[in-house]
């Protein structure tokens, strides 16, 4: 009976529980609710919910830079160009890179750590190193 009784309880509490967030649902955003709503897409096209007072601003604005400063708008073949410098400019990074890993001090293990080759000192006399933490 009281093995019952707590399967009771227990079928109730979930009962309550799933009905008061069953009730508690919110109402499906409309567009104008919606944050991304500012932005322009492909069904509003810029045309943006504010004033048309804000707009004409912005449009001044545009005008304004437009007006200054024409933007040189760049061909296809510019931008192989630039493509082309930008992979020569890594190649002779990675170039330099690699003879700079031809050096004994990245390329021998014995150098682990510094930049000269570290003494072999009597075993009496090896001290810890702060660098690498071995002892020689």
């Amino acid at each position: 009976m009281r093995f019952s009784l707590s399967y009771l309880y227990m079928l109730l509490f979930i009962l309550v529980i799933s009905a008061s967030c069953a009730s508690q649902k919110k109402p499906p955003l409309s567009h104008g609710d919606s944050n991304y709503s500012q932005a322009p897409s492909s069904r509003n096209s810029g045309e943006s919910s504010r004033s048309g007072a804000a707009s004409a601003s912005q449009q001044q604005r545009t005008m304004k830079r437009k007006g200054k400063k024409a933007a040189k708008q760049k061909t296809h073949d510019d931008l192989v160009k630039e493509f082309e410098d930008r992979m020569e400019a890594n190649a002779k990074r990675r170039k330099k890179e690699a003879k700079l890993a031809e050096k004994p001090q990245y390329s021998d293990p014995s150098y682990f750590g510094h930049k000269k080759k570290p003494k072999k000192r009597p075993v009496g006399k090896r001290k810890l190193c702060k660098e690498c933490g071995i002892v020689h």
